[in-house]
């Protein structure tokens, strides 16, 4: 069944914020093999012009793929989340998120498709530190697979 398209526009209320750690982003620069400095040294992120380390740029899908998912598990848009998968996602940085922030993601539906019997949500979230400053917008697409396919596995 098709999604109700009166849900394109709607924007959700700011998460509840989330505190960017040190050994968070280390442990997300090992588990992605990164080994750049300034993502594990505050010296090497100070010399770059930073105030403590910097995540690596993929850090925030976490905090903003959670929030997608909550906009996806909006009882009233009465999407199956269990036949949700992750399509694509992209970022574009203000600045990069630093140790110490506190982040707010608000997440916005941007448009709502029906492909060959799948649903496809476009979700874009705006994600702010603890001034209200903006630092990275994220766009997730969000694929709900048709009946037909979860069934035919």
């Amino acid at each position: 069944m098709a999604l109700d398209q009166s849900f394109v526009g709607r924007t959700y209320p700011p998460s509840r914020p989330y505190e960017v750690g040190r050994e968070k982003i280390r442990e997300f620069a090992e588990a992605i093999g990164d080994d750049n400095p300034a993502y594990t040294d505050a010296e090497a992120a100070r010399a770059l012009g930073y105030p403590d380390v910097i995540a690596p740029p993929t850090f925030v899908f976490s905090v903003t793929f959670q929030e997608a998912a909550g906009v996806v598990r909006d009882p009233k848009l009465g999407l199956d989340y269990s036949r949700v998968v992750h399509g694509d996602q992209r970022f574009a940085y203000h600045r990069p998120v630093r140790a110490g922030d506190l982040l707010s993601v608000t997440s916005t539906i941007e448009s709502i498709k029906s492909l060959a019997g799948n649903e496809v949500l476009d979700v874009r979230g705006e994600v702010q530190d603890a001034a209200g400053q903006p630092v990275v917008t994220v766009h997730t697409k969000l694929v709900a697979r048709a009946v037909e396919a979860v069934e035919g596995e």
